[in-house]
């Protein structure tokens, strides 16, 4: 049996048409998810155009049927947890409850700088990624909700529509910390295949601690697109013995669209 393979399309230097003809396309071609960035401006030249991820994920909603639709990854400072399990909730819907929701601690200050949105050091990013979680699981339940936290709070806070079942939210976690909060709070992690040998060791030991089973939080591993190599069922059987549950092939653009949706025809 095939692992689920999904490919993260840039949102950078593309129009949103292109975005969504390549969602669909990459759908037609059997791939099980699409990804996309969470990021305002480029790193490279400031003038070129950034899709907003969740926007975009809305759209695209529309104009597939059964490809799931995720952010790889949602960065927590960029919107209030309250607001984006709002978001969640109506894109899921949308959706017809295709949505995956991926979560990390953000890792571009220039782009915050920019736009004034605070972006304090990781320890402290990581605290507000703990509360998000938290946060976004209590809204998308519906509420009343109460949170009494170090950066954020509700007070009976209600959400409808509540999604059932609720989305999935992967936490994205290439450092220790982050690798041992996904173990105790994800119901999925991703990292990418350059940190797996380091960070495996301490995600299992963390679940061990939570009491929880490496089945119970499946692994997403982020692979580069020069790694795939020209035989994806050799690749997806090589990480599925490894215990990898999805692959998601990472930055494809206009000009490695083709030869990737190529790999799935043949």
């Amino acid at each position: 049996m095939h692992i689920p393979v999904g490919l993260n399309l840039t949102s950078i230097g593309v129009e949103a048409g292109w975005w969504i003809d390549a969602a669909r396309r990459a759908e037609a071609a059997g791939f099980g998810a699409v990804w996309i960035w969470d990021h305002f401006i480029s790193r490279g030249r400031l003038t070129d155009p950034v899709l907003e991820a969740w926007s975009m994920l809305a759209a695209v909603s529309m104009k597939t049927s059964s490809v799931r639709l995720g952010t790889f990854v949602t960065n927590v400072m960029n919107r209030h947890p309250a607001v984006l399990a709002r978001i969640v909730a109506t894109s899921a819907e949308l959706s017809g409850g295709r949505i995956e929701l991926g979560l990390g601690a953000g890792g571009h200050p220039a782009e915050h700088n920019a736009y004034g949105i605070p972006f304090p050091p990781r320890a402290e990013r990581g605290e507000h990624l703990e509360e998000a979680i938290s946060i976004v699981r209590l809204l998308l339940a519906g509420g009343p909700a109460d949170f009494d936290g170090r950066h954020y709070r509700l007070d009976a806070a209600h959400a409808f529509p509540a999604p059932a079942p609720s989305p999935r939210i992967t936490i994205a976690g290439t450092t220790v910390a982050g690798s041992r909060l996904a173990a105790r709070q994800g119901d999925a992690w991703t990292c990418f295949d350059k940190d797996l040998e380091e960070l495996l060791p301490v995600f299992e030991a963390e679940l061990a601690r939570a009491g929880r089973a490496r089945a119970d939080v499946p692994i997403l591993l982020g692979l580069e697109r020069d790694d795939l190599g020209d035989d994806l069922d050799e690749l997806t059987a090589r990480w599925r013995d490894r215990g990898i549950s999805e692959l998601i092939v990472h930055d494809v653009g206009p000009e490695q669209l083709d030869g990737v949706l190529a790999l799935a025809e043949r």
